[in-house]
């Protein structure tokens, strides 16, 4: 699963394919740094961005979905929990 790092937050995106058809679906999920280096903290569980859309293959979804993930992290910081 390819990691991105925006500011202090980890970034999962990944592509995973659609139940029923041949199309995939754009998945991101944020981690925050934590106290202990072997651990992190999950503020974001994995899930579907851009709904919407459905992609013909792999490679599109994970562009879109590492294209949202500074869109997420943006909204996680403006959230007053730090969470979304």
């Amino acid at each position: 699963m390819p990691t991105k790092y925006i500011d202090d937050y980890e970034i999962e995106f990944s592509a995973a394919p659609l139940e029923g058809c041949a199309l995939w679906g754009a998945y991101v999920a944020v981690f925050a740094p934590s106290t202990t280096p072997m651990h992190r903290i999950k503020i974001r569980q994995k899930r579907r961005v851009a709904v919407t859309q459905r992609f013909v293959d792999a490679a599109s979804a994970c562009a879109a979905a590492e294209a949202e993930a500074a869109n997420i992290v943006a909204s996680i910081k403006a959230s007053p929990t730090g969470r979304t």
